[in-house]
């Protein structure tokens, strides 16, 4: 049997050949997934592979002491059975399918959301859409905010600060049932870990550009974080994983520059924020500064562009006017 160190070469060598973009961070990944262990373990195991460590006496030594592991062979999953379901996860990663969707589910922040076809997969870069709501707050020593997540998709945004300010009420808004299945399946996952938000997260099914949705609450709320579609449409994705897999609905911007429904979006959130309040919206690294133009037009003061990790005008901040 091949060690772990040949079995996570010889199977990132097939990725690398499929295009794939990270092979052996992957192909780890679903080792990990497959052995229903941590990605640590399999870490150890490939220096034990130097060794001369076959995989199972790698991964079986060196997971003696993880839960998951335990419960693994005590399930009766062997080595050939997590071998098998390795494999066939590496071949569907060569077929370019999302990592997250063959492990069914995605990192972020501080939660792991369930994610598969029909919901767009969460990126590290809107992890700083929530950040700067949560330093606002702080900023304002708030210790509990009315949110609107604007197009909550798989629910990161919206579930992400409710868990990480407590106390805080957070109205999700999402326009495909389908899509919703997975924030509400987010919702209950979540709700295991922190019960105290099941009564502080609402769900509603409606089109977040227009102006009647959750207009009950125009003028009260403290936030709007929003992570809209915005991709320009005839910018298509060069990626099979975003192109093939992530929905239209959440990918496309509705016009040429994209910036159709993130304006629109814009408006909404003018009118759902109290004065004072903050709007924190992602978009196309080609559209910042023309957002925050017509944010100037719906009554926002202090607008900002602000760049992602990767040093690109991803996201904007701005308040809404203070009356008088």
């Amino acid at each position: 049997m091949a060690t772990v160190f040949e079995t996570v070469r010889s199977s990132a060598a097939i990725l690398s050949a499929a295009g794939v973009d990270t092979p052996e961070h992957d192909v780890k990944l679903l080792l990990a997934e497959a052995f229903h262990v941590d990605l640590r373990d399999v870490d150890k195991a490939m220096l034990m592979g130097d060794d001369g460590e076959h995989l199972n006496s790698a991964l079986a030594s060196d997971s003696t002491e993880s839960d998951a592991w335990m419960n693994a062979k005590t399930t009766g999953n062997t080595v050939a059975a997590a071998m098998e379901r390795f494999h066939s996860m590496v071949d569907r990663r060569s077929k370019r399918e999302p990592l997250q969707h063959i492990t069914g589910h995605a990192p972020f922040r501080y939660l792991d959301l369930k994610v598969g076809p029909g919901v767009f997969i969460p990126r590290p870069e809107t992890e700083l859409v929530v950040q700067e709501g949560i330093e606002w707050t702080t900023r304002h020593g708030m210790y509990r905010a009315k949110v609107v997540d604007l197009c909550a998709g798989s629910g990161a945004i919206g579930l992400a600060f409710a868990t990480e300010v407590p106390g805080s009420e957070v109205w999700a808004v999402e326009k495909s049932e389908r899509t919703a299945q997975w924030t509400r399946r987010n919702l209950d996952e979540t709700t295991k870990r922190y019960p105290a938000i099941a009564g502080n997260y609402h769900l509603e099914i409606a089109d977040a550009t227009q102006m009647p949705t959750l207009n009950q609450l125009d003028g009260t709320i403290d936030i709007v974080l929003t992570n809209p579609p915005y991709v320009p449409l005839f910018d298509i994705p060069v990626q099979p994983e975003v192109r093939d897999y992530d929905p239209d609905l959440a990918l496309y911007g509705g016009s040429a520059d994209g910036t159709l429904i993130p304006e629109r979006i814009i408006s909404r959130a003018s009118k759902l924020l109290k004065p004072g309040g903050l709007m924190v919206m992602e978009h196309d690294v080609t559209q910042g500064e023309r957002l925050a133009a017509f944010a100037r037009t719906c009554d926002f003061v202090d607008v900002v562009v602000h760049n992602d990790y990767t040093g690109r005008p991803r996201y904007l901040t701005a308040e809404k006017q203070e009356i008088g």
